[in-house]
């Protein structure tokens, strides 16, 4: 990517940047379901430990980590999927690409703007984490970060096939950027392993990269060693997931192009 075509990516984040420089209702917006989700289920894991004792004291520490890792996914897709939708509330989509912005310049501004959503929405729970419940998930040591890469990369695709549907029916798939990634919580061994699911299910969730981090993260916080099939399966699953809905992406934007809706989309 040259200088001219990182300005324009740039320019798209500065955007958005921008109005959250002038808004904190809107700042407080991306903090406040993940420490929420933080403190409902601490005070659940605290009533677990206090109950149950050690056993449960381990337990405690694998759901809040998931908690934490899956608002990474949650985050990253509603990051990206929610700042594209700004630009259609904002009747503002057409006049970008009257500008020599491509499609894969605002898919990477996109991409940008889910890490800043990210890091603001997840850092304020993780402190939170530690600070009331003693839990540090940092503590599983490097390989946390590829865990967050991978659930990152994976809001990526997942949001990319839902600004492919608003592309091409509207304002009727709005909806799908809050509620989509919700639908994958069961088969994505969240809280539970994936030995857990029924025999015939298994392989939808291992179809997943969300369930090999999962799995990933437990064994992490068992015994402390690494998961490298998981993490290297999580990555590969990632790549694919990635590069199909990339594909669906550019062909619904051509196509919306080409029908003119991308002067009139949502309305």
């Amino acid at each position: 990517m040259n200088r001219a075509a990182l300005r324009r990516v740039w320019g798209i984040i500065y955007r958005h940047l921008a109005l959250y420089r002038r808004s904190w209702p809107r700042v407080l917006e991306l903090m406040y379901w993940p420490v929420l989700q933080m403190v409902v289920w601490g005070f659940v894991t605290s009533y677990l430990a206090g109950v149950q004792g050690n056993t449960a004291s381990v337990a405690a520490g694998v759901l809040l980590g998931g908690v934490l890792l899956w608002e990474v996914a949650l985050r990253s897709q509603m990051g990206f999927s929610l700042s594209f939708l700004e630009e259609i509330w904002s009747r503002n989509l057409g006049h970008v690409f009257v500008s020599p912005l491509r499609p894969r310049e605002l898919v990477a501004a996109l991409m940008g703007m889910s890490i800043i959503r990210v890091l603001v929405g997840v850092l304020p729970a993780m402190l939170l984490a530690w600070l009331l419940y003693s839990f540090g998930i940092l503590t599983m040591g490097p390989v946390v970060v590829g865990f967050f890469a991978a659930l990152l990369v994976m809001g990526w695709a997942v949001a990319l096939g839902v600004t492919a549907l608003i592309l091409r029916y509207g304002a009727g798939a709005e909806a799908l950027a809050w509620s989509i990634l919700f639908g994958l919580t069961p088969f994505s061994a969240v809280f539970y392993p994936v030995s857990i699911l029924p025999g015939w299910l298994q392989p939808v969730a291992l179809a997943l990269p969300s369930a090999h981090v999962f799995e990933g993260m437990r064994q992490a916080l068992r015994d402390g060693t690494v998961a490298t099939g998981h993490l290297l399966a999580a990555f590969a699953l990632d790549a694919a997931w990635l590069a199909l809905m990339g594909f669906v992406f550019l062909r619904q934007f051509q196509s919306a192009r080409v029908r003119g809706a991308l002067l009139n989309i949502g309305e």
